[in-house]
């Protein structure tokens, strides 16, 4: 009964810990330098990280975060799920960054002075210039995204 309880256990430990195929394609980025116009692993600028990503799963997304914005169906904040793009104001002009929301108030992206990194959407410089979010992912997407790499 024991020996059962704790395979029990750690086979449900071990599930929980699985990494989803969306956390590996962008957990491989990480670090990736910022390059302006980039749109490959020797560099991404914040919209052609999410260019990049998605179109891993076969989806095409323009190349500028300001037409990104406007793909998809909009999310309201308290409703993000791993996948659906977040959009900031860092310029003071309007829309002018991009991320991918990954759960848990994370989100990655490349940034200008780090290239690609993860923060959170409560750090004090993101939650203030948060604009927007926008769900570009289907079910059939998103099932893609969640399944658990093998």
């Amino acid at each position: 009964m024991i020996t059962t309880v704790v395979a029990l256990f750690f086979t449900s430990v071990g599930s929980a810990f699985a990494e989803t195929t969306l956390e590996k394609t962008v957990n491989e980025l990480i670090g990736v330098k910022y390059r302006t116009a980039g749109t490959t692993t020797k560099g991404f600028d914040c919209s052609g990280f999410t260019m990049y990503v998605f179109n891993q799963f076969g989806v095409d997304l323009a190349h500028q975060s300001k037409a990104q914005a406007k793909e998809g169906t909009w999310v309201d904040k308290n409703d993000l799920i791993p996948g659906d793009l977040v959009f900031f104001n860092t310029d003071g002009k309007g829309i002018s960054h991009v991320g991918i929301y990954l759960g848990n108030d994370e989100f990655i992206h490349s940034a200008s002075n780090e290239g690609v990194v993860k923060n959170k959407l409560s750090e004090k410089y993101y939650k203030t210039r948060y604009v927007t979010a926008r769900r570009i992912a289907g079910d059939d997407l998103y099932n893609q995204f969640m399944a658990e790499v093998k």
